[in-house]
């Protein structure tokens, strides 16, 4: 499984939750398998996603197509994404 994690400041959280909520790129035909949204507790002004796939070529292409939405919106600030392999998952 690969992962594009996702991470930037929030000006207005509800502002970007409700333009992440509107999926502007459609996640689920972009090959997004699941995804999480966390907040750090000591900064609620910052988000991070985590965008899981199956496939790296379909997750490399959500990051160019993330790079070319973060030039035309305002509720990201330095957007930052890269695409990572799980190697190892254990719960208990």
């Amino acid at each position: 499984m690969y992962v594009v994690r996702i991470e930037h400041a929030v000006p207005d959280y509800q502002a970007w939750k409700a333009a992440f909520d509107g999926d502007p790129l459609g996640r689920s035909a972009s090959g997004v398998r699941g995804y999480r949204v966390m907040r750090p507790v000591s900064d609620p002004g910052r988000v991070m996603i985590d965008l899981e796939f199956d496939d790296v070529d379909r997750a490399e292409a959500m990051v160019a197509r993330l790079r070319e939405l973060w030039t035309r919106v305002t509720v990201a600030v330095d957007p930052q994404a890269e695409v990572t392999e799980v190697t190892e998952v254990f719960h208990y």
